[in-house]
């Protein structure tokens, strides 16, 4: 039963990655526009008014893009009857629940409101269903995949025969949606209250609450559900939104300018205006020192203090990681290289992180990002209008370059912590392969570390990792598995492994489906004969 939730909840990983993958391509659209046009947003330049209405294309409709993509990526083979009916689903939910319907069905009438009222009526989150609603698309990709799944095959009497198979997944969709907005109806003002209480409760707290969400951003990354929290700061799920509102910097700035109440006020409500510079991207903004500069500061350090005759090999790795880090803000690759091996570190880099939002949040220094806390997003962002102070952030990176650096070169020494390239030494251990290793040996060396091709019972991937499922726990060795050359292993369960493997995954993870497909030719082929 565990194998089965964690194998959901893989395929589930992967296909949030379906949507999420698709939100760089907008904010590098956005963050040229930008920089073309930084005062007109559009206005003094056609072709930056392109770009950045393209971005927003994207970025103003997410709802229905979790939910095409999470549809599609749960079906069973991955049909485009799945994602035409997540598309149906969240527009039936998106029509029947948002704030003009359920005005009507109560009766009541949005433009006579009080300010009183209007806050109230905000705090039951109607206005919040809408097409940039992640958490509605989510659940409508759910049951949408539900659909394909179970209808997709099948057979109705002639009469009705053409509607059979996979044109009965949308009809099936379009009237389980119906009944998924009735529920919704009841449910969503206690749900949203909830996330709307918690989002509050640490916007409250200001500085401090930005401080706070990054260091459980940080603890939450070797269990996966930092996604989740994520959602609710980065996403229109309970209207705070601080991507989307940084992303669409003109568009926030003229709500700013138009907000009347703290309903209507995009960023921070001062009682008679609304503040959104130094405000929208609190949540982001702290991240850039310790993507950037912070972490490949800890690399260095344990760099220097591996040993010298595996120093190369190790060196290699945290390269690698570092600039990953540096570049693009993907950090696992290098996370996973002393999280479980030294956890006290990885505690410091937690604490460390949650400090830096606290300092970019005390002085509202701010940048944002559609992928994460790179150089690339850096770079796009620093003309946008939004952006405030964005320079403090690399001075601030410059500090936290040193400060990593002498906090892991510190605990590594005082602590004798075996991070990369101090392990003790093993009579039993081969030599990992060689970095210019080719895809195909990473894959062999990986399936061997697997129990062999024939222990592996399913594959998949998301960002960084592969997700398998295994026949048998024990045949598995994670020794022959980070022979590979790969950052790390998880073993959430007996029978699920995660091998962490960077940035390349979706390469590896074609090499291995190619070669367990070969293997599993192989074999049939033999039976036959």
């Amino acid at each position: 039963m565990k194998a089965q939730i964690m194998g959901s909840l893989q395929r589930f990983a992967k296909a949030l990655m379906g949507a999420v993958a698709v939100m760089p391509v907008a904010a590098i659209l956005m963050g040229i526009g930008y920089w073309i046009d930084p005062d007109g947003w559009g206005a003094n330049n056609i072709f930056a008014a392109v770009l950045i209405k393209s971005g927003g294309a994207v970025l103003d409709n997410l709802g229905y893009l979790f939910a095409i993509a999470i549809a599609f990526g749960l079906a069973r083979d991955n049909n485009g009857a799945a994602a035409l009916s997540g598309f149906i689903g969240f527009e039936t939910v998106r029509v029947l629940l948002n704030q003009d319907s359920v005005a009507g069905y109560r009766g009541i009438d949005l433009a006579e409101m009080s300010p009183e009222e209007a806050l109230d009526w905000a705090s039951h989150g109607w206005a919040a269903i809408g097409p940039k609603n992640v958490l509605i698309g989510i659940c409508v990709g759910i049951l949408a995949a539900w659909c394909y799944n179970r209808f997709h095959a099948t057979r109705l009497p002639d009469f009705l025969a053409f509607f059979s198979g996979r044109r009965l997944v949308p009809i099936m969709t379009a009237l389980l949606s119906i009944l998924l907005a009735g529920v919704l109806f009841i449910v969503w003002p206690i749900v949203y209250n909830i996330l709307f209480n918690f989002g509050q409760s640490i916007q409250n707290m200001g500085a401090l609450g930005a401080g706070l969400y990054g260091f459980i951003n940080r603890l939450l990354i070797p269990t996966g559900l930092h996604h989740a929290l994520n959602s609710i700061f980065w996403f229109d799920v309970i209207g705070i939104d601080d991507i989307g509102k940084f992303l669409g910097g003109a568009a926030t700035i003229e709500a700013a300018k138009a907000a009347t109440d703290a309903a209507s006020c995009p960023g921070i409500w001062g009682g008679d205006a609304c503040t959104v510079i130094g405000e929208v991207g609190r949540y982001q903004g702290g991240f850039f020192p310790v993507m950037m500069f912070g972490l490949p500061g800890a690399a260095l350090a344990m760099y220097l203090k591996a040993k010298p005759e595996k120093r190369k090999v190790a060196g290699s790795l945290l390269l690698a990681g570092a600039l990953a880090s540096f570049f693009t803000g993907v950090t696992e690759p290098l996370e996973f290289s002393f999280m479980f091996v030294a956890p006290l570190l990885y505690l410091a880099h937690a604490l460390l992180t949650g400090i830096a939002l606290f300092i970019a949040a005390t002085f509202k220094w701010t940048a944002g990002f559609g992928f994460s806390a790179g150089l690339v997003d850096m770079t796009l962002s620093a003309r946008n209008p939004i952006a405030n102070s964005w320079w403090m952030l690399l001075l601030l990176g410059v500090i936290y370059f040193a400060l990593y650096f002498g906090v892991f070169y510190g605990l590594i020494t005082a602590l004798n912590l075996k991070t990369p390239g101090r392990e003790d030494d093993d009579p039993d251990t081969e030599a990992t392969l060689a970095a210019d290793a080719t895809y195909e040996d990473t894959a062999a060396q990986i399936i061997k570390g697997l129990g062999g091709a024939g222990n592996v019972d399913a594959v998949d991937y998301c960002a960084t990792r592969l997700r398998v499922t295994v026949k048998d726990y024990v045949p598995v060795s994670e020794k022959e598995i980070k022979r590979a050359g790969i950052a790390g292993v998880i073993r959430p369960s007996q029978k699920n492994v995660q091998v962490v493997v960077g940035p390349q995954v979706q390469f590896v993870y074609d090499e291995v489906a190619r070669q367990l497909q070969a293997t599993s030719a192989s074999l049939e082929g033999g039976k036959e004969s």
